[in-house]
């Protein structure tokens, strides 16, 4: 491995996405016809992973997948992009995931729906296996399509190494303010910022989660930017405008890129601003993983 590249290890999902393209979302109980179909790599883990190869990282993928076409199209798909998936380990008994996506109206927002399958069966004894890699690595990342106890496997083996564990806290859902506190970065959207919090607004959802633990916060505001609150205080790094295609991974776009500054060890608020302008990149194009920028499209040639 070329230490002139940082190592992250990516713990969590893997999904097949079948999207559907709708003139706009469909209300509850109402069906729509003339949306087109496609399929696409995704699961917030492997999109992370593929967004980090992208970026210039060399990646580890920790996960699980089923004994079926599914999951050994992941596989093949992660292994296509330089991803060391020696730790994206098959369980028989249970089926590879699947989400099925409906993304629709002007700003192309999405509606998501994940079945359980492999990656629910995601153990922390599978995570721990990969302690070795996660001792070298220059960051850790997870989120929580996978059970909690694997994700905290994967931030108390980081930071028994001293190494930064950034947290994407989605899908939005409660999480121990232990699994917060080990968090180095956490990086959720507005949804889920609220979601941990019980706050309403945004800057207190994100001062709450200090007060919580976390050492730092970035919420992702889609259009509008994000919001960085730290040490050093709260300020919003604005959004690139684009015309979105497909918001789909956007955010996982993002929480990689992020990483892969933190693992660089770029200033906090030139990561941000380094990551807005990759998920700019991705909302342009349609799928997750097809949709993530390499670094020459982002401009940071010195990785």
């Amino acid at each position: 491995m070329s230490r002139s590249k940082p190592h992250l290890v990516v713990v969590g999902s893997s999904n097949t996405d079948l999207v559907i393209e709708c003139a706009r979302l469909p209300r509850p109980g109402e069906s729509l016809v003339g949306g087109e179909l496609g399929r696409y790599a995704g699961g917030k883990g492997a999109n992370q992973a593929v967004a980090a190869a992208r970026a210039g990282a060399w990646v580890t993928f920790v996960g699980a997948h089923g004994a079926d076409d599914f999951g050994r199209a992941a596989k093949a798909g992660l292994r296509a992009e330089g991803i060391d998936v020696r730790f994206f380990r098959e369980h028989r008994q249970v089926p590879s995931g699947v989400a099925l996506i409906l993304v629709g109206g002007r700003d192309r927002q999405n509606l998501i729906a994940v079945a359980r399958s492999a990656n629910d069966t995601l153990a922390a004894k599978e995570v721990r296996a990969a302690r070795a890699s996660i001792r070298r690595a220059d960051a850790v990342v997870a989120q929580l399509e996978i059970p909690l106890p694997a994700v905290a496997a994967a931030g108390r083996l980081a930071r028994e190494a001293g190494v930064p564990f950034i947290l994407n806290p989605g899908p939005a859902s409660k999480v121990p303010a232990s699994l917060l506190r080990l968090a180095h970065t956490l990086t959720p959207n507005e949804t889920e910022a609220g979601v941990l919090t019980g706050c309403r607004h945004v800057r207190q959802a994100a001062r709450r989660l200090r007060a919580l633990g976390c050492r730092r916060v970035v919420v992702t505001l889609g259009s509008r930017g994000a919001l960085v609150v730290d040490d050093s205080g709260e300020r919003m790094i604005p959004a690139v405008k684009v015309k979105p295609v497909d918001t789909v991974g956007a955010g996982d776009c993002f929480t990689a890129w992020l990483a892969v500054g933190i693992a660089q060890k770029l200033p906090l608020d030139d990561a941000v601003r380094r990551a807005v302008r990759a998920a700019a990149i991705c909302v342009t194009r349609p799928g997750a993983q097809p949709s993530m920028p390499y670094r020459r499209e982002v401009g940071c040639y010195h990785v």
